[in-house]
């Protein structure tokens, strides 16, 4: 594997967890040093001791602890924004904290995160932001109407932002995911109970229908997505949502 990001640093939020961690292996397996941050700093220790990473445990979603984590990297070059995670549930069932929960832990993260790191990036004239959205927000999936409203949020910031700072070397692009299997995903569902574990595999079912190579993506395919449009060769790519999507939504 080529060392594209030799020399480079790559702050990765969401690094505990099993996407944020694969996209961090395949940046540090492509040279870049690492700094991760997340809320679980039980699992985000042991992650960052995989990769020889520096790490910063906190919530995200609060602007201290977002600056934090930035001021923590000797130098910026790449920041993804991974940290996320929202309740899915029929719209009619979420309550003020579980939609309080799903804004924080997707739009509020990647915000506050972005603005800590915009002024280090203009200052070296150089950045990569890779935003982690859904493809749930161009194809409406079942449930996910409020995740929905948290990612929609951060493909719009996306856009707007990439106008915003062309002109001074940084990109940002959205890399977004349609259902993607994990380890920890699998055993939820397995140890949930039988009326539970029947009803999450009916909702995969109803996913899997609208995924035309009718499979659930990995994260190395995420990873890599990921890897490139954080890389100085993607220079002329902003503003955009790349799809790692199996065909899901087709443009």
């Amino acid at each position: 594997m080529t060392a594209r990001f030799a020399g480079r640093v790559a702050v990765v939020t969401g690094g505990a967890g099993p996407i944020g961690f694969g996209i961090a292996q395949r940046l540090a397996e492509e040279g870049a040093t690492l700094v991760l941050g997340d809320v679980d700093e039980g699992r985000l220790s042991a992650a960052a001791g995989k990769l020889g990473a520096k790490y910063v445990a906190g919530d995200l979603s609060r602007r201290a602890d977002a600056e934090a984590l930035i001021g923590a990297a000797d130098r910026l070059d790449v920041l993804v924004n991974c940290a996320g995670g929202g309740v899915i549930l029929p719209t009619p069932e979420h309550t003020e904290e579980t939609l309080h929960a799903t804004i924080d832990r997707n739009l509020w993260t990647t915000l506050h995160c972005t603005l800590a790191a915009l002024p280090v990036m203009t200052a070296a004239g150089y950045g990569r932001i890779v935003n982690i959205g859904a493809e749930s927000v161009r194809n409406g999936l079942y449930r996910h109407a409020v995740y929905n409203a948290a990612k929609g949020g951060v493909h719009g910031l996306t856009t707007g932002l990439a106008r915003e700072y062309a002109a001074h070397g940084i990109t940002v692009n959205t890399v977004a995911p349609a259902w993607i299997a994990t380890p920890e995903a699998d055993a939820r569902v397995a140890a949930a109970p039988e009326a539970e574990r029947r009803d999450l595999t009916g909702f995969f079912d109803q996913i899997r229908a609208t995924i035309p190579m009718g499979r659930p993506g990995t994260v190395a395919e995420v990873a890599a997505a990921v890897a490139f449009v954080a890389s100085a060769e993607a220079a002329y790519i902003t503003g955009q949502t790349i799809s790692v999507n199996g065909g899901s939504s087709m443009l």
